[in-house]
């Protein structure tokens, strides 16, 4: 057995060492449709557009075409073609549409020039369900015209969506109300009903969102004073505990003036 030479080996493997070390080392380049992106970047780069879905709507007193078309942001057409329609006036209160990829509902609130609107008058249905469409059935029965109120705050039942903004036919032919006989407020305030009966139940999230959005809008085109923007019960004349003794009245206050929702 020959004898190995260590020295020879020591030599071979300090030179190996040697070079490895003195190679230049590559770097891996990533091609640049599979580098990670930061989540900052990633995030700020996307716009995002509404959720869009098809849907239902039933249809409000006094409700048109037109109205419907800005509330889901789909055109008349559109609407029209998806339920077999070719006329954009007939259509019937209580009638069932099929709404093609709406976008997520929005209040369409008409303001229109006056000097009679000087209050703003609140009220609760006192009631677990309703909508604009019930109650006009409700106060058609006790031999009114239409429903009372100018506007009602839906609470997701009836088939409507938590926090929708109705408005009655009263507001759309500028009629006085049939919503608090007391203190003269038919003739001078803008009755607006919320679904629900808050002597037992809370005003929901969404409810009290609408609710500020607009009265805001409301007391700011009609110059309404603060002071003026009142429950039912507190009507000098009114016995009654409507909009109910659990409405939150401090955030009520403090949303209206701070202008926020």
């Amino acid at each position: 057995m020959k004898k190995i030479n260590v020295s020879l080996i020591l030599i071979f493997l300090s030179l190996a060492l040697t070079s490895c070390v003195r190679a230049p080392v590559r770097p891996s380049v990533m091609p640049l449709a599979t580098r990670p992106i930061p989540v900052q970047q990633t995030y700020s780069a996307i716009i995002l557009e509404p959720t869009r879905h098809d849907t239902y709507h039933t249809v409000a007193p006094s409700e048109t075409m037109w109205r419907i078309s800005k509330m889901y942001d789909v055109t008349v057409e559109d609407i029209l073609r998806a339920n077999n329609l070719k006329d954009p006036t007939n259509v019937a209160m209580g009638q069932r549409l099929f709404i093609p990829q709406a976008a997520p509902l929005k209040p369409v609130v008409a303001l229109y020039p006056s000097n009679k609107w000087k209050y703003i008058i609140i009220h609760h249905s006192a009631t677990d369900e309703g909508s604009a469409l019930a109650f006009n059935k409700f106060h058609q029965s006790r031999g009114w015209e239409n429903l009372g109120y100018h506007f009602v705050i839906d609470n997701g039942t009836e088939g409507k969506e938590d926090g929708q903004i109705e408005v009655a036919p009263r507001w759309i032919k500028q009629q006085n109300g049939a919503h608090c006989k007391a203190g003269g407020m038919n003739s001078t305030g803008i009755g607006i009903c919320l679904v629900g009966n808050f002597s037992k139940d809370n005003i929901t999230r969404k409810q009290m969102e609408s609710l500020t959005y607009l009265v805001n809008t409301l007391r700011e085109y009609y110059k309404i004073p603060v002071n003026n923007i009142m429950g039912h019960s507190e009507v000098s004349g009114a016995s009654t505990e409507c909009p109910g003794t659990k409405f939150p009245w401090p955030e009520f206050f403090s949303k209206i003036k701070s202008g926020t929702t």
